[in-house]
C-alpha cells in the first residue's frame, strides 16, 4: 500500500503539473483572466503586473480523478465524491470566469455536499475526546424509491454542515501566491501517515489513495501558484481543497479532531473572523480584505514569508497529530487557540487605522 500511495502521488503531480499551464493559456487566450493589481492595491503590496488567470480547479480536479480511478475500484461512494467534487468544479469555474453571488456559492456548497451524503457518505459517531464515542447513527427515517435507503438524520447533519465549512473555510485562506497548496497537500499527506498506520485495514486503502493524489495535484499546482505565481486556484481550486480534506476527515474513521488541527490557522482565523463580522454587523459571506494574511501584508511581511508560515504551522500541527490521542488534542488546541486569539487581537490593534487625535479649532 505504501508503494501504491507514492506512485498515487507521483502520477497526480505530473498530471497536474502537465495540464496547469495548458489551462493558464487557454484562460488568458479567452481573456479570462482578474486584474491582480486593482485587487492587490487594496492591500499595499502590488506585486503583478499582469492580469492573472484564475482555473486552478481544472488540473487539480482531472489529476485527482484519474488518478483515483486509476487505483481504486469503482464504487458508488468514489462515484458520488467524483461527482460532487465535478460539480464544485463545474460552479466554481463559473464564479472564477463571471464572479458569482456569494449567496448562490453557499447554496451550491450545500448541493455538493447533499451529493456526497446521497451517495452514502455520512459521519456516524464521533470520537469523544474523554473517552468512547458519540454514536450519530440513531433516528434513522427508511423510504423505498426505486430501492430501499435510509436517512441518518444526525450523521447526515453534521456531515452536510462539517463539508460546507471546510469549503469555505480553507477557501478564506488563499489569498497568497503559495499559501493554499501548500498547507492542502500537507495537511493531505498528514492524514494519509495516520491512516497508513492502519494499512491493514482495507477500509482505509481508499483514504491513503485519495490522500495521494490529492496531495501530488496541489503539489504539481503549486509551482505555477507560488510567487511570482502565473495561475490563481481560484474558486473552483479553493472549493475543491475544502471539500477533498472534508471528505478525507470522514472517510479515515470520522477523524474530523484531525484535520480541525491540521487547519488550526485557517480555522482559527475562520472563527475570528466570523466573530468580528458579527460585532461589527457586516455580512459573514461577503469579504473584507481582513483575514490574517491581509493583516500580516500591512505589517509588512512579504507574500512568500506568508506562504511559508501557514506551510510551517501546517507541518508542526501535523506533526503534532502522530503524537496526540484525541484528549490531549483537545487541550493543545484550546491552548493553542487561546494563544492564536491573543496574538491576532494585538496585529489588528496594531494594522487598524488610528484615530486622527489633532483637531483645529475654528473661529
Amino acid at each position: 500500500m505504501l508503494l501504491n500511495f507514492l506512485l498515487s502521488i507521483i502520477v497526480s503531480f505530473f498530471i497536474s503539473f502537465i495540464i496547469t499551464p495548458l489551462v493558464k493559456n487557454f484562460f488568458i487566450k479567452k481573456a479570462w483572466v482578474e486584474d491582480i493589481v486593482a485587487k492587490q492595491k487594496k492591500t499595499h503590496n502590488v506585486t503583478s503586473l499582469v492580469p492573472i488567470p484564475r482555473g486552478g480547479g481544472i488540473p487539480i480536479f482531472i489529476a485527482v480523478a484519474l488518478t483515483t480511478l486509476f487505483f481504486l475500484t469503482i464504487d458508488k461512494h468514489l462515484v458520488g465524491i467524483l461527482l460532487a467534487a465535478f460539480f464544485a468544479l463545474v460552479i466554481g469555474l463559473w464564479d472564477d470566469i463571471k464572479d458569482i453571488s456569494p449567496r448562490f456559492r453557499l447554496l451550491t456548497n450545500i448541493i455538493t455536499a447533499l451529493i456526497v451524503i446521497f451517495s452514502g457518505i455520512g459521519i456516524s459517531f464521533l470520537s469523544n475526546p474523554f473517552g468512547g464515542i458519540i454514536d450519530l447513527s440513531h433516528f434513522q427515517i427508511n423510504f423505498t424509491f426505486f430501492g430501499s435507503h435510509s436517512i441518518w438524520i444526525f450523521s447526515d447533519l453534521l456531515a452536510l454542515v462539517w463539508i460546507v465549512s471546510c469549503m469555505n473555510i480553507v477557501g478564506w485562506s488563499a489569498g497568497i501566491e503559495g499559501q493554499l497548496p501548500g498547507f492542502v497537500s500537507i495537511s493531505a499527506i498528514f492524514i494519509s501517515v495516520l491512516a497508513l498506520k492502519h494499512s491493514a485495514d482495507i477500509t482505509q486503502w481508499p483514504v491513503i489513495i485519495l490522500a495521494g493524489a490529492i496531495t501530488g495535484a496541489y503539489l504539481g499546482f503549486l509551482p505555477f501558484n507560488f510567487f511570482p505565481q502565473k495561475i490563481q486556484p481560484g474558486y473552483s481550486g479553493k472549493s475543491l481543497a475544502g471539500f477533498f480534506l472534508a471528505i478525507l476527515a470522514i472517510l479515515s474513521g470520522a477523524k474530523l479532531a484531525t484535520v480541525i488541527f491540521l487547519l488550526g490557522v485557517p480555522i482559527l482565523d475562520a472563527v475570528f473572523t466570523i466573530i468580528r463580522r458579527i460585532l461589527n454587523k457586516k455580512s459573514l459571506l461577503l469579504s473584507d480584505g481582513q483575514h490574517l494574511h491581509h493583516q500580516l501584508l500591512k505589517l509588512g511581511w512579504s507574500r512568500k514569508k506568508i506562504a511559508i508560515t501557514y506551510w510551517f504551522f501546517s507541518l508542526l500541527l501535523g506533526s503534532i497529530t502522530l503524537f496526540l490521542n484525541s484528549r490531549q488534542k483537545f487541550y493543545v488546541f484550546i491552548g493553542l487557540s487561546l494563544i492564536f486569539f491573543f496574538f491576532l487581537t494585538q496585529i489588528y490593534q496594531h494594522t487598524s487605522p488610528k484615530p486622527n487625535r489633532s483637531h483645529r479649532h475654528q473661529v
